[in-house]
């Protein structure tokens, strides 16, 4: 077996399985079904038990700013070639447990398996699992590139500002202001960003009581 089969076999995503996220700060990124996942680990591994399997090494609940609590998962991914089972495959995830929404704080019920889920997806990726979706420019010449509607794993900052602009004029308060900052913590060094996020704060100050 050549070390690429594996990669070059759950390099490539289907259609269906593929879903743009459309808000918070991953917008514009692609969501990839998990369960899809599950069927390429099954079909090509065995079934969850016999060919492949998980173990779950630590979980925990970190706080961060604004009174939220995230959750962290850490797993070892097990697959199975032959009869000889792989050295653990290490997976990473996190999600929130505690939010601090517009109408106050949010509990997730789904922390823990979410976290799980994301773990597992990250493990996956050692394998090369999604390859095109994270990656496309590892591509062949003989490869066919896909369109921009088939794959999306990142939107032009600019158009996603703009879009944030949108968003941020249509805020009442300065919560509202606040709850668009903290969905997209990534953009918090984008100067362009910052400056109209104060602007709008600055112009909705006097109606917070």
């Amino acid at each position: 077996m050549s070390n690429l089969d594996v990669y070059n076999k759950f390099r490539e995503v289907p259609k269906d399985a593929q879903k743009e996220i459309t808000g918070g700060r991953l917008k514009g990124f692609t969501d990839i079904n998990p369960m899809w996942r599950i069927k390429m680990l099954t079909e090509h591994f065995g079934i969850c038990g016999f060919g492949w399997k998980t173990e779950i090494v630590s979980q925990e609940l970190k706080n961060g700013a604004n009174n939220e609590i995230s959750a962290f998962m850490t797993i070892h991914l097990f697959v199975k070639v032959g009869d000889k089972w792989s050295e653990p495959i290490v997976g990473l995830g996190g999600s929130s447990f505690v939010t601090n929404e517009k109408n106050g704080l949010y509990t997730s019920d789904e922390a823990f398996k979410m976290a799980y889920t994301d773990a597992l997806s990250i493990a996956c990726k050692s394998l090369g699992m999604g390859a095109d979706v994270y990656y496309q420019k590892d591509r062949t010449k003989y490869d066919q590139a896909p369109s921009d509607k088939e794959v999306k794993p990142m939107v032009d900052i600019k158009e996603r500002l703009k879009a944030l602009e949108t968003d941020l004029k249509k805020c009442k308060t300065r919560a509202d202001v606040a709850t668009i900052w903290n969905a997209n913590k990534d953009l918090h060094s984008n100067k362009e960003f910052e400056d109209f996020v104060k602007q709008v704060g600055e112009k909705l100050k006097e109606n917070v009581k």
